[in-house]
């Protein structure tokens, strides 16, 4: 197999990978997998659970309403969800089907039998432990990394299941690094669309329910609403408007499923809402649409790699710059314009923390497309952040870097204080 053909394939893989459907914010979810999955092996209702988790998960489940418990938030809720209504083998739509009953026993659950959640000293930034006890029974489920990667799968002591996992590495993934801009404007020039149109089309189709959601109903701090209330239906406004919506409405426990991108519904949706809205502005063809969003896609998922899949960084910005990659994309540009409308983007909103999964990420969901959007018109215009301003280095790629070098390295402390002021440190 040549290279190229090589290059094509892995990039196919990797749209397949990261572009999947999932309910409800998916830390939460990835714990309700998990208790699941105890729960299937245990064969029984635990009588009590013991949770570990990293302290990254703790802050981004914290605060979002877990979807199908009527509006129950936390780690407690995720867990008993998981216990009570669950069906494992739809993964990150595992309560996607809970009946009204189940939503009782749900709270009754929490009530009722005891679930101790525990801070792991974790060296994973991602790590979820279900122990569930039932009887003289214990079942342990562990995931890390990613949020469906369960590594081990013990009963009364006997391994079940188990595989090797790396801090610096998402085993079973097709690897990443191999993303360049270049190479992904090359690839969403190139591609079949009948390589990509069901994995596309279904970004689309489930992206723009719950954002219409969104806007439609009262939702969270209903920060799409209040966009276009105030500042009108310019493109501009409903681009940061529609991606703002959706997070408003899975943010607060809507139950439509959207699809993600690196882990991250919020994200998923930033790097394709705005890009859609632009499209149907411009009267472009539904192909020209499906290669944007290719471009959208494949430059967050480039910049996320070097970040992690999470961070103290808000993973809303990657996606934000990367909706202005698709949209400088639909207005003609290639691979200098889009360069530079990634890099004036991160120049601008590069620093924006993440302090978990909450309704304010759909206001820094708007920040971030914003800064994408203004940073195709500064190009257009002639103006442009250059190497040695701040972060920025000469080239896309050394800035993409340097933003992935300051997220997962230079704000290890900032991620650490963020945890403790979230659990009243």
């Amino acid at each position: 197999m040549k290279s190229s053909d090589l290059k094509y394939k892995n990039y196919i893989e990797i749209l397949k990978e990261e572009l999947v459907p999932a309910m409800g914010c998916t830390e939460p979810i990835s714990i309700a997998y998990a208790a699941a999955k105890a729960r299937e092996i245990l064969g029984c209702i635990p009588e009590k659970i013991i949770i570990e988790v990293s302290g990254n998960i703790i802050k981004n489940v914290k605060s979002v309403i877990v979807p199908n418990t009527n509006r129950l938030k936390g780690i407690e809720a995720s867990v008993a969800a998981g216990i009570i209504a669950g069906q494992a083998e739809k993964k990150l739509e595992v309560i996607s089907e809970v009946t009204e009953d189940e939503k009782e026993m749900i709270k009754e659950y929490i009530a009722n039998y005891p679930i101790e959640v525990k801070l792991s000293d974790s060296p994973f930034i991602f790590d979820i432990q279900i122990n569930a006890f039932c009887k003289d029974s214990v079942v342990k489920v562990r995931i890390v990394n990613y949020h469906t990667n369960i590594i081990l799968i013990e009963k009364d002591r006997e391994i079940l299941f188990i595989k090797d996992a790396n801090t610096s590495k998402e085993e079973g993934l097709t690897d990443k690094t191999l993303l360049n801009v270049e190479d992904i404007i090359d690839f969403a020039n190139s591609v079949e669309i009948s390589d990509i149109e069901d994995i596309i089309g279904k970004q689309i189709e489930c992206n723009s329910k719950i954002a219409e959601e969104g806007l439609k109903n009262r939702h969270g701090a209903n920060i799409g609403s209040v966009l276009l209330s105030t500042y009108g239906s310019d493109v501009k406004v409903r681009a940061k408007a529609k991606a703002a919506a959706g997070s408003d409405a899975r943010m607060n426990g809507c139950e439509l499923p959207v699809i993600i991108i690196s882990g991250s519904g919020n994200q998923g949706m930033t790097a394709s809402l705005p890009v859609i809205e632009y499209a149907d502005e411009l009267k472009v063809s539904k192909e020209k649409l499906y290669r944007a969003l290719v471009i959208s896609d494949l430059v967050t998922i480039h910049q996320k790699t070097g970040i992690g899949r999470l961070s103290a960084y808000c993973g809303a910005i990657s996606a934000g710059a990367g909706s202005g990659a698709g949209i400088a994309y639909l207005y003609g540009g290639g691979y200098k314009e889009i360069s530079h409308t990634i890099v004036n983007a991160l120049s601008i909103v590069s620093g924006i923390v993440c302090d978990g999964a909450k309704a304010s990420c759909a206001a820094k969901i708007a920040a971030g497309v914003d800064a994408g959007i203004l940073g195709y018109h500064m190009f257009k215009e002639g103006q442009q952040f250059k190497g040695g301003d701040g972060i920025v280095k000469k080239g896309v790629e050394a800035t993409i870097y340097n933003v992935g070098k300051l997220a997962k390295e230079g704000m290890k402390e900032t991620d650490k204080e963020i945890i403790k002021i979230m659990i009243g440190e």
